[in-house]
């Protein structure tokens, strides 16, 4: 029997302890107001603190260096393909705005840090949990670890002062990012963000919300218009691109038999069709009246389906529209269901143009969907298997260029083991895109190295940092709470002045791309919420990548400043 109350209870399995700090990490990170969640990285961290302060137990730094690094790799992984193409002519406004937020956070952070004298752990906290950047506190603990002159007790004190900063900062953060672009400036500006984001959706040609935009309807018909017989597939098909509707017809059954698909093939009087489109250019075209009466032909509607993802990569495909290659003939019965973009669900639309990389999910006969795929990229089966060479071979490389170090004024300065994983991250992601038959990391393993990783080390971090959250939390004192929001506010004001006033971005593409700047998945969803549409997303994405990255690498920069 497990005698809670004792205070030993975990020193011989200290393992038991970081699974059941994970328990009640995503326990609290469940607690929920409208779209702001606490998040299980936060949850984690609160619930390491409160149970290493009651238990004591000190975890070996390899077990949270490993997990930290596998962490960044698949961050890195995830947002190669987007930060790339962030560097881009059309995404470099967005780029712009979240360097201004990012840089700003940092320069606010430090100044805070260093006219109070918080030193480098309290300073690289304030600026993890003001800026809602979890994973700078493994690079700042990195950093501190390099720094001359500190005692191992010392460095030690540093690196858990870290852990204490951004558990006092990140929840206001998180909220106060929130408000501000889901409230706070709409208001004060009276701007309507649902108004708004309807229009610029109508703008853009984008799917109301709800709607079920490309919902194939399959019905079959039987010919009984004279002046359809003598006509082929491909001609009737060709007047209705004319007309602007995708109908097609996917099959005819003839004297009992269904025949092969071919788009010469010509109709005759008495032929039951297969006719597949969208529902909307269906009911415009009125089957009823300009092919016969409608048949109930099983056989005939019962074709094998199939769902594939491609990742765009054919050069002739890049840069054009989703209207441009819908109407494609490669298309025909083919239909777009998803599209994802840096490894999330992107919010496409009619003129939304294809990026080297994108993975589209498309659906339609078996025989059509796999010439569509071949036409678009490369076609990739899904699998559940990692490809752990690839990931292996991307975190030792990562690893290597992170160890060497110059030094400056005596300090050495290194990208660290943990800096060269996101860097090869980014790399790896970026070749992923390019060649999408290589390193297959389905989603499962990516949030298991992603979200899981992050969540085990900050679950080890906040045990190793119990025993002296009260002490660094009264030292800190409770004036780093108003200067955590104060860090959180002012980059996000500038970089708004900045987009509202010079980049003159569209107030709905501006909330989303400051929540990506500042990396607040949070702040996204509540402006989403708001906007009662999915159409902020489009300028979260990028952002996003270009602040992770940074982000991440202030947690070093911020150390080496306040030394």
């Amino acid at each position: 029997m497990i005698d809670f109350l004792n205070r030993n209870v975990f020193q011989p399995h200290p393992e038991l302890l970081v699974f059941l700090v994970v328990a009640f990490g995503f326990l609290l990170g469940k607690v929920r107001y409208r779209a702001i969640a606490l998040g299980a990285v936060t949850g984690c961290l609160v619930a390491g603190l409160l149970l290493g302060a009651q238990f004591k137990v000190q975890i070996d730094d390899t077990v949270k260096n490993l997990f930290f690094i596998m962490f960044l790799f698949a961050l890195g992984y995830r947002v190669g393909p987007q930060f790339f193409r962030g560097l881009k002519k059309d995404g470099l406004p967005q780029v712009v705005n979240a360097v201004i937020v990012c840089v700003t956070g940092l320069l606010v952070s430090w100044l805070f840090a260093n006219l109070l004298g918080y030193g480098p752990g309290l300073g690289a906290g304030l600026m993890s949990g003001a800026l809602t950047q979890s994973a700078a506190i493994g690079v700042a603990q990195d950093a501190i670890g390099t720094l001359p002159g500190l005692s191992p007790a010392e460095v030690k004190t540093q690196e858990n002062l870290v852990a204490v900063g951004y558990a006092v900062t990140y929840p206001l953060g998180t909220i106060l990012c929130a408000m501000l672009l889901a409230n706070v400036l709409p208001r004060l500006y009276r701007r309507d963000l649902a108004k708004e984001s309807a229009e610029l959706a109508a703008e853009l040609d984008a799917p109301d919300e709800g709607e079920g935009y490309y919902e194939v309807v399959l019905r079959a018909y039987s010919v009984q218009r004279p002046d359809l017989a003598g006509r082929s597939v491909a001609d009737f098909e060709e007047q209705q691109k004319a007309l602007g509707r995708r109908v097609y017809l996917t099959g005819i059954r003839r004297d009992g038999t269904v025949l092969e698909h071919d788009q010469s093939r010509v109709l005759r009087l008495g032929d039951t069709v297969a006719v597949s489109a969208i529902r909307g250019d269906l009911v415009e075209f009125d089957a009823v009246t300009h092919i016969g009466s409608e048949a109930d032909d099983v056989t005939l509607l019962g074709y094998r389906t199939e769902t594939l993802h491609v990742v765009v990569s054919e050069k002739a495909q890049l840069g054009r529209t989703v209207e441009e290659v819908r109407r494609e003939p490669f298309m025909v019965g083919v239909y777009i269901d998803k599209l994802y973009r840096a490894g999330a669900v992107f919010p496409y639309r009619l003129s939304t143009k294809l990026e080297r990389g994108d993975t589209l999910v498309l659906t339609g006969p078996e025989r059509l969907v796999g010439p569509a795929g071949k036409a678009l990229g490369k076609p990739v089966p899904t699998s559940f298997a990692t490809d752990m060479v690839w990931v292996g071979l991307g975190i030792f490389l990562g690893g290597c260029i992170g160890i060497p170090a110059l030094t400056a004024g005596g300090v050495p300065i290194s990208l660290s083991t943990s800096g060269g994983g996101l860097i090869m991250g980014l790399v790896f992601g970026w070749i992923r895109g390019k060649y999408p038959t290589y390193g297959n990391v389905p989603p499962g393993a990516q949030w298991f190295m992603d979200t899981l990783g992050l969540c085990l080390f900050v679950a080890v971090v906040g045990i190793n940092a119990g025993p002296g959250f009260t002490s660094g939390l009264s030292s800190a004192g409770w004036g780093l709470l108003l200067l955590g929001a104060v860090a959180t506010v002012v980059p996000l004001l500038v970089g708004f002045l900045v987009g509202h006033y010079v980049q003159k971005i569209r107030f709905p593409i501006l909330m989303g791309v400051l929540a990506g700047g500042q990396t607040t998945t949070a702040a996204i969803g509540a402006v989403n919420e708001t906007s009662r549409s999915q159409i902020p997303t489009l300028g979260y994405t990028i952002p996003y990548a270009v602040g992770n990255v940074l982000l991440t690498v202030w947690g070093a920069v911020i150390v080496l400043l306040n030394h």
